[in-house]
């Protein structure tokens, strides 16, 4: 293939990356700007390989097959519960892939310039990092591995110590190494990757892959500059930027510092009280028809979806039940917790999957204000997005984190299978207010009977 058309079509699949993260920012124009996204990374794919000569253009084809056949299948049968885990995934893969270029390079190569020697250590220590670390979060998520903070005798110390290890063998690789040095390095990273992760708890995991998504694509960036690609230079700085700004929008929503959540094992935190002090207060129970009564009169309703949702697979169920209610005249809007569910945009995807009108998506800035005008607030699977203590008790661990007020409205209703906390593992004083009716049941099943319950009342 010519230099010159070359050129030009990583220009052009550059400016795809470009547009196609722009679209992303809105789930009405999110779907065309994955699919130009995919299309920029496919045509830089194809010009890689073909100027580079690397291999039987029948074995490219043979790979796009496979990988999209993969792709596809993955895309349609994986749960929503389970998207966290697919995206921790192929961080996990995006790392490798970079770290297994940069150490190619290094491989094949007797002499290379100080400034390449920089970018494959980099390439391959962040990549190795990411790979290991995205794979724990993966088990943690998928209950493979206990979401509590998982430490080791001496852990002060042993960090500290492998992260000196990995600074020198850096050193020793660049002055001159040899590939069995490389191979320690990533090694020493790869254990890095486990020890950095097992100790932050199940609650900051959507945190946690959203850094290791940063990494990847700076681990990517770091490959391109070995390889001299500009393409893959370019993806990989879109992805690190926009993992690094995302991570920065969700400890913020979090009212915490990045340091925190990688060092400060929030996922442990427990009530003082122990076990027994959660789910002992007394609490108004409610029943579908009780429910469905203050739904169907209601003039307002404010949904607040969470990873319970998810679980049940209800989104349907609820989309139908809101149908009802505006056919009654009821205003129904969604508010969404900038980390509600187990990522970002989880909630969005769920009910976008729903065919929920985006317009009627809010998300906390935009809906704060109106839980005090509003009559019905209806959790279906939330809690500590809504949990006031964080507002209210300066003794919470998740004391100042933005939450919805929802017990500022009228009612709030509460669909839970249990008074069992929720990722922070603590207590939730909504369930206990005079002004909240819990509805104990699964959110689907929930659903399917209040939709029966509204058309009767």
């Amino acid at each position: 293939m010519n230099i010159t058309l070359a050129s030009f079509l990583y220009l052009a699949a550059a400016v795809a990356f470009i547009i196609g993260l722009k679209r992303l920012q809105s789930p009405v124009t999110a779907r065309r700007g994955n699919q130009l996204a995919g299309l920029g990374m496919l045509i830089a794919i194809i010009v890689t390989l073909l100027i580079s000569d690397i291999i039987s253009p029948w074995i490219v084809v043979a790979g796009l097959v496979v990988g999209g056949a993969v792709g596809g299948f993955l895309a349609r049968t994986v749960e929503m519960t389970a998207m966290p885990q697919l995206v921790a995934a192929f961080n996990g893969f995006g790392g490798g892939a970079s770290a297994l270029v940069a150490a190619a390079e290094f491989l094949k190569s007797d002499a290379l310039p100080l400034r390449t020697d920089i970018t494959i250590v980099l390439s391959t220590v962040i990549g190795a990092v990411t790979l290991s670390g995205s794979f724990v979060a993966y088990a943690k998520l998928q209950g493979l591995v206990s979401g509590q903070p998982v430490g080791y005798p001496g852990q002060k110390i042993g960090d500290p110590v492998l992260a000196a290890i990995i600074v020198g063998l850096s050193v020793w690789v660049v002055a001159g190494g040899s590939a069995s040095v490389l191979w320690l390095l990533v090694l020493a990273a790869l254990i890095l990757g486990v020890i950095r992760v097992l100790p932050i708890g199940g609650a900051d995991m959507p945190v946690v892959i959203s850094f290791l998504n940063a990494f990847s694509g700076l681990a990517a960036s770091m490959a391109g500059f070995v390889i001299d690609s500009n393409a893959l230079i370019i993806s990989g700085a879109l992805v690190g930027a926009s993992g690094l700004i995302l991570t920065n929008i969700m400890v913020k929503a979090m009212n915490r510092s990045l340091g925190n959540v990688l060092f400060g094992a929030f996922g442990a935190a427990a009530m003082e009280g122990g076990p027994g002090a959660i789910g002992e207060k007394p609490v108004r129970s409610a029943t579908a028809d009780d429910v469905a009564v203050t739904l169907a009169y209601a003039g307002s309703v404010i949904v607040v979806p969470g990873y319970g949702l998810a679980v049940a697979q209800a989104q349907h169920n609820l989309k139908e039940l809101t149908n009802l209610l505006e056919e009654r005249g009821v205003d129904v809007r969604y508010a969404i917790h900038p980390v509600a569910g187990r990522m970002p945009g989880h909630m969005n995807v769920l009910l976008a999957e729903a065919d929920v009108e985006y317009e009627k998506l809010y998300d906390l800035d935009q809906i704060q204000d109106q839980f005090p005008r509003t009559d019905v607030a209806l959790i279906v699977g939330a809690n500590d997005v809504v949990n006031p203590g964080a507002r209210d008790d300066e003794t919470s661990p998740i004391y100042g984190m933005p939450i919805l007020d929802v017990d500022k409205a009228t009612t709030a209703i509460v669909i839970k299978r249990s008074l069992s906390p929720g990722f922070a593992g603590i207590d939730n004083p909504l369930f206990y207010l005079d002004n909240t009716m819990m509805y104990f049941a699964d959110a689907k099943r929930a659903m399917t009977d209040l939709v029966t319950a509204v058309k009767e009342a």
